[in-house]
C-alpha cells in the first residue's frame, strides 16, 4: 500500500448526477460505494467535498463576496450531512466535522479529534471549507490534510493530469508525471488555486491529480499506482 491516509478532495457536482445540481441519491451511493472499498482495502479515509452542485460564486456582481462565500460554506455542510448518511448506509462509520459552528448538526473541527477517529476506522468528513470566507475548498483540503497527517491528497478532476496548457483548447499540451509547487505558481497552471499550493508545498504534502471518469482509478491511485500527476513540495 503506497498511502495508507487519504484525503479525497470531490466536488460538489460529483454528488449531483446527471442532473448537475443538487443531490442525486445514486451518485451518492457510487461515492459511498468507493469510500467503502477504499476502507475494506485498509486506507484510512477523510473527505472535503465542495459546493458547486448548490452553489457557485455570487448571485449577481452586486452581491458581497462574504455573504456569498458564506452560503457555499453552508452547502457543503449539506453535502456533508448527505454523505455521513449514504456511507452510514455502506456499513461505515462516518464522522461529519464543520468549521461553521452548528453543534446539533456536526462536530466542529478539532484535528486531534480528527485523527483519533480515523485511528479507529471512521470516515471523517470536513465541511464549512476553512470557515473563513475568500478561501477556496482546495485550501480547506489543503489544512485538513495537514492537521490529519495525511499522506497523499487525492483530486479527481476532468482531465487525466496537470498540463503545461489548456488539454481542451490546444492539442500539443503536454502531461507532467511529476511536478512542484513552486512549478505550478510559478506557470499558473491552476490545478488548484495559490493558496492551497502554498499551503500543500509548506507542510510537505503531496497531491495526486488524475481523471474522474473512472471510479476504479482512485482505487488504483491510492495503491501508488503510476496515475495522473503527482504534485510535491520539492523532487
Amino acid at each position: 500500500m503506497a498511502y495508507k491516509r487519504l484525503l479525497l478532495k470531490w466536488s460538489g457536482e460529483a454528488l449531483a448526477g446527471k442532473n448537475g445540481f443538487g443531490l442525486d441519491a445514486d451518485a451518492l451511493d457510487r461515492a459511498a460505494e468507493l469510500v467503502r472499498r477504499l476502507v475494506e482495502n485498509g486506507h484510512e479515509i477523510a473527505i472535503v467535498n465542495g459546493a458547486g452542485n448548490f452553489w457557485r460564486g455570487r448571485l449577481s456582481k452586486n452581491m458581497d463576496r462574504t455573504e456569498a462565500d458564506q452560503i457555499g460554506m453552508l452547502a457543503t455542510v449539506m453535502n456533508g450531512i448527505a454523505l455521513r448518511d449514504a456511507l452510514t448506509r455502506q456499513g461505515l462509520k462516518a464522522e461529519l466535522m464543520t468549521a461553521v459552528p452548528m453543534p446539533t448538526v456536526a462536530e466542529p473541527v478539532d484535528a486531534v479529534k480528527a485523527r483519533r477517529f480515523l485511528d479507529e476506522g471512521k470516515v471523517v468528513i470536513f465541511a464549512g471549507g476553512t470557515g473563513n470566507p475568500f478561501f477556496s475548498t482546495d485550501s480547506a483540503a489543503a489544512l485538513r490534510a495537514a492537521m490529519i497527517h495525511a499522506d497523499v491528497i487525492l483530486k479527481a478532476t476532468q482531465v487525466d493530469g496537470v498540463y503545461d496548457k489548456d488539454p481542451h483548447r490546444f492539442p500539443d499540451a503536454v502531461r507532467y508525471d511529476t511536478i512542484t509547487y513552486d512549478e505550478i505558481l510559478e506557470n499558473r497552471l491552476g490545478v488548484i488555486d495559490a493558496t492551497a499550493a502554498a499551503l500543500c508545498r509548506d507542510f510537505n504534502l503531496s497531491l495526486l491529480v488524475f481523471s474522474n471518469s473512472d471510479p476504479d482509478l482512485v482505487i488504483r491511485a491510492a495503491k501508488g499506482e503510476k496515475i495522473g500527476t503527482l504534485v510535491v513540495a520539492e523532487r
